[in-house]
């Protein structure tokens, strides 16, 4: 390497560490414990490239970036923080940070990033730290729970790897927004980020075709449950014949999929493939206190694109809080974006929320015509909410099998629980055939246990 290195750090073990290996490898080396001296470094010229902390005894790194940017437009800044969150990668990149590694770091491959930025510095000045994609204006990763920490610190980790992937969790958490946030600040950013469902893969030549436009990228796969075992074959030989781009694999999944293997919907081979890392995604009703903090920030976002200031009353809040939102972070969204535009004043009332979301009845639904809500209805009403989360676009594909299986299995087991696992019984009871149900138990992989059943 050839090249001045500016490196700021407030631990002095770093920028010993630091100094050795950079000077070893033949760069100069300036390293201060003050963001105030590496600003006047910057001013005076010195330096093409920056490795600097986040916080600093006298200030914090990532509100430099404009200046340094003002000062020195093309200068390199690779920013390094103990604070391993996903946001602070978002920030990094907002800030047109070079790159953005979380400490612990490996050595090495700082290094081979200090390489690459020297050399983007020499080749393209102008250019340096253009790096960055288009993405949404604003990630939905919001979130202070413990259980949020948590998914930033491992997101941390795992993004400037070259582990597969899988994420799990329910619709509308923000899956696949984790899967682009990865990419986005890895190493492959600046390459394809392609996600493939099940009918991409489905001729013969679809797997080709897709490998073609991920040119060494990221491919997710998504809902790799719902995929059937020939396509789970296909995929097995795509990820072991990758050809001379190798890609970085991703896959989600609304199932548990360590279930779904043991039962025999995802092929082992598959499974161990793309569960080098395992993220969860928390359901909204898991992390309750993060409700109103990502109510607030899409009222926000409202406010700047459409200028109208809202804000929910004190009971509002509190019933936005109650809500189980089944829809996630997704029906979150698109229930404050409606009230954002059609409350009739800047407090938006509890009423009004209550009007969009309609009421969630106390007790489960019963068949009949009792005072309480009929599961024809009930039924409607999540279909309808299940449609509305998707926008403007359709759900995938092969709907109606997925609601069939998603009522036929909970009622069998139901009905055979009610029986004592009798299903001479249990099948008079569903007004089907005994065959029928056999067929139907054998499908679901439903486990039957007989047992006497006081009536």
């Amino acid at each position: 390497m050839d090249g001045t290195v500016l490196v700021a750090d407030d631990d002095r073990t770093i920028r010993t560490v630091l100094t050795q290996a950079l000077t070893r490898a033949g760069c100069k080396v300036h390293a201060t414990s003050s963001l105030t001296t590496l600003m006047r470094w910057v001013a005076e010229g010195k330096g093409d490239v920056v490795i600097s902390d986040v916080v600093m005894p006298d200030g914090n790194g990532l509100e430099m970036l404009p200046k340094i940017a003002q000062d020195r437009p093309g200068l390199p800044v690779i920013v390094i923080s103990a604070q391993n969150t996903i946001m602070t990668a978002i920030q990094a990149a907002e800030a047109e940070a070079y790159d953005y590694l979380p400490k612990p770091f490996d050595l090495p491959d700082l290094m081979k990033r200090t390489a690459r930025a020297l050399e983007q510095k020499q080749r393209t000045p102008s250019d340096a730290g253009n790096t960055s994609q288009e993405r949404p204006e604003e990630l939905p990763l919001v979130g202070r729970t413990p259980v949020m920490q948590a998914l930033y610190r491992l997101v941390a980790r795992v993004m400037n790897t070259d582990l597969s992937v899988m994420i799990s969790g329910e619709s509308g958490t923000g899956k696949s927004l984790i899967a682009k946030a990865i990419h986005d600040f890895s190493d492959r950013r600046t390459l394809p980020f392609v996600t493939a469902a099940a009918t991409d893969l489905r001729d013969l030549e679809g797997p080709a075709r897709v490998m073609a436009r991920v040119r060494g990228g990221t491919l997710l796969i998504d809902e790799i449950a719902d995929i059937d075992d020939e396509l789970q074959a296909r995929l097995v030989r795509m990820m072991d014949t990758p050809g001379d781009h190798v890609p970085r694999f991703m896959a989600t999944s609304q199932s548990d999929l360590t279930e779904a293997m043991e039962n025999g919907r995802v092929r082992q081979d598959l499974y161990y493939r793309l569960c080098g890392a395992t993220v969860h995604v928390p359901a909204l009703r898991e992390r309750v206190d993060d409700i109103t903090l990502l109510a607030d920030h899409f009222l926000a976002r409202e406010e700047r694109e459409h200028g109208a200031k809202r804000w929910f009353s004190p009971d509002a809040v509190e019933l936005v809080r109650r809500y189980s939102w089944p829809g996630n972070v997704r029906q979150l969204e698109n229930a404050v974006r409606r009230l954002s535009l059609t409350s009739r004043a800047d407090e938006i009332s509890k009423t009004e929320v209550e009007s969009v979301l309609g009421s969630q009845p106390e007790a489960e639904p019963v068949l009949g015509n009792g005072e309480r809500e009929k599961l024809s209805a009930s039924v409607e009403r999540h279909l309808r909410r299940y449609f509305d989360l998707h926008g403007n676009m359709l759900p995938p594909p092969g709907l109606y099998q997925r609601i069939l299986r998603e009522v036929e299995a909970p009622l069998i087991e139901l009905a055979l629980d009610a029986t004592g696992g009798n299903q001479a019984k249990c099948a008079d009871l569903l007004g089907i055939n005994r065959n029928t149900l056999r067929k139907k138990i054998t499908e679901l992989d439903i486990q039957v246990t007989r047992r006497r059943k006081l009536m």
